[in-house]
């Protein structure tokens, strides 16, 4: 009797502690969607992509106000939907909201404290001494080494076309961006193109394809990071660290006893550590999120917008003859004439503002940060998302859309719009470090494919796109197949 009494009291205070719990926004006098037990406002999860989660939530609440309360499990979070004041928490009051709140182990994990996760003045003099490595300087510096790998894409997509074929894209430009990756963060030739299956193809898809925690294993994470530190749980696969701590290793011991000096991601990272300011940990965890980053986003960039060009022949066209023009003009697929394409530049944003890496932006709260002109406090130490995706298929920015629309980049339509109605970078302190070579590296890429093939539509092609629900980047889901042929 005892024991079902106990039962029966402990099941009560229970339910009072959820009521409670998911009563917060109501007792703030905040909008809120309203959530279910146990996943809060997140029961799709895994089921639906989080693009799709977020861009549902902001539809269904930006008429609510400028921003609005959800549950993360029994955790609430606030949602921005109102363009000044993301504008305001990225960039003008950045320091209330610093950090990304992204786990990570810097004791047993020490490659998980990279540039996007690790925080406070640890991440403010990091990014200052990296800062440098991104000028447009050191990416001229840098372009022989990518035309070069630009080279033997092109080749290789010769050689394997013949007259024409169906393939999965995803796949080949990824050997692309590997080798670009490679060959200027470790000066390694990774030789992707003759060998699909190398090691280092194999360690980073080990990183996105089989991650080391199981989904409900990355939640708890994401909920408790102070108990998954004290447990000493590592974020990353072993085998993974292990491969990039011998590879960043043995690069810099290689060029430290030759005097090597590339001009590269690489030089720098040894030129800090010569000065005492970088650990070789901390060399090769920023060597492992600049191979990571660069080798996802770049590759899927490229790849959604092949496949809307393929969608859309008439700006196929358009971009590739904007391409031979800059060639000629400039004697060649060169550094200026790289520079000088300012339709392929429109396709590359409008393919981000359709497909961004990220679908939102998350900050965590420093301090307690009263929301401009209202009442409502946000308390140290919440989440705060910003529906970078929601935000760029919105209509009231974008008219119509979901149709791909390069038109929307010229610089005078740039110009009339919103800074924050397009962050597939980020905004502020805190956006992409890698921007400059992220965009140099989508180009060349691009450009490499489209003066010398013509991409369509195949017998595999999905339309509409769907996306994968297991990554937390966006992907397509099973891949994006296009028929590729000579011109």
């Amino acid at each position: 009797m005892f024991l079902i009494t106990l039962f029966i009291t402990l099941f009560f205070l229970s339910i009072t502690f959820i009521k409670y719990k998911f009563s917060y926004w109501s007792r703030q006098n905040v909008p809120y969607i309203e959530p279910n037990f146990p996943y809060g406002n997140f029961k799709d999860s895994g089921r639906i992509s989080i693009a799709d989660i977020s861009a549902q939530q902001y539809n269904e609440m930006k008429s609510r106000g400028k921003f609005f309360g959800m549950f993360f499990f029994l955790q609430p979070i606030v949602m921005i939907t109102n363009l000044d004041l993301i504008k305001t928490i990225l960039i003008k009051d950045f320091n209330y909201f610093p950090d990304r709140g992204v786990y990570h182990n810097l004791r047993d994990d020490p490659l998980s404290g990279h540039l996007f996760s690790i925080e406070g003045n640890k991440w403010r003099s990091l990014r200052t001494r990296l800062t440098p490595t991104f000028t447009s300087g050191k990416m001229r510096m840098m372009f022989p080494t990518l035309k070069a790998v630009g080279d033997n894409f092109g080749a290789f997509l010769e050689s394997a076309v013949g007259g024409g074929i169906e393939m999965e894209l995803k796949d080949v430009v990824q050997r692309f961006t590997t080798d670009v990756i490679g060959s200027c963060a470790f000066g390694i030739e990774c030789n992707t193109f003759v060998d699909g299956n190398s090691q280092i193809r194999s360690v980073s898809r080990l990183i996105f394809d089989s991650p080391k925690h199981s989904g409900k294993k990355r939640l708890l994470l994401k909920l408790f990071p102070e108990i998954g530190n004290k447990l000493r749980i590592k974020q990353l696969n072993e085998n993974a660290t292990d491969f990039f701590q011998k590879l960043v290793g043995d690069t810099i011991t290689y060029r430290v006893k030759n005097s090597t000096d590339r001009n590269d991601f690489m030089s720098l990272l040894i030129g800090l550590m010569n000065k005492g300011e970088l650990t070789l940990d901390e060399a090769a965890a920023q060597s492992l999120i600049f191979f990571l980053a660069g080798l996802e986003t770049s590759s899927s960039n490229q790849t959604f917008c092949l496949y809307e060009l393929a969608l859309n022949q008439g700006y196929q066209q358009k971009a590739r003859e904007c391409i031979l023009e800059a060639m000629e003009k400039h004697g060649g697929l060169t550094y200026e004439a790289v520079s000088d394409m300012q339709f392929l530049d429109q396709c590359i944003n409008e393919t981000l503002r359709l497909y961004p890496a990220v679908p939102v932006l998350e900050r965590k709260t420093f301090q307690n940060y009263q929301i401009p002109g209202t009442k409502v406090i946000i308390p140290k130490g919440m989440k705060v998302h910003i529906p970078v995706y929601g935000i760029q298929r919105d209509e009231q920015y974008y008219p119509n859309p979901t149709v791909f629309n390069p038109d929307r980049f010229y610089p005078d339509a740039v110009a009339k719009r919103h800074l924050c109605a397009f962050l597939p970078f980020g905004e502020g302190p805190r956006i992409c470090i890698g921007l400059r070579f992220g965009m140099l590296q989508s180009r060349l890429g691009l450009a490499t494919v489209l003066s010398r093939f013509r991409i369509m539509p195949c017998s595999q092609t999905t339309i509409p796109l769907e996306y994968s629900t297991k990554s937390t980047v966006l992907q397509a889901k099973g891949g994006l197949w296009l028929k590729v042929e000579p011109l």
